[in-house]
């Protein structure tokens, strides 16, 4: 699926491959994120971390008429409170969205997949 957006200068598509992108590297910005972890079920209690090229996979987007809903699935940095990162990580991404793409996003729903000791 595309967003199709009209404006003066002509037509726009935006994919939903690419909101996903764009959401990703806004998330992996935040404090506390170790990285992107993939949609899919954990298998043996290990999340593998996503490569930049490969954040569509840990990002669901979802179109309901004219709402965008944004799932993401994220491996945060052990001793962190995970309720402030999933906050940060809700209002970056909506930030980075709206002001890069132009959209007007409805709901961006975390999903802590692991907690892991970051490599800094």
């Amino acid at each position: 699926m595309s967003i199709e957006l009209i404006t003066s200068d002509g037509h726009v598509t935006i994919t939903n491959e690419v909101i996903a992108t764009v959401a990703g590297g806004a998330a992996i910005e935040c404090y506390g994120i170790v990285g992107m972890a993939s949609k899919k079920q954990l298998r043996d209690g290990i999340a593998e971390i996503l490569r930049k090229e490969n954040f569509s996979k840990g990002i669901v987007v979802r179109q309901d008429d004219e709402d965008i809903h944004i799932d993401m699935y994220i491996i945060v940095s052990y001793g962190t409170k995970i309720s402030e990162i999933a906050h940060n990580v809700q209002s970056q991404v909506k930030y980075i969205l709206e002001k890069t793409l132009g959209l007007q996003i409805r709901s961006i729903n975390i999903y802590i997949q692991g907690v892991r000791v970051s490599q800094d």
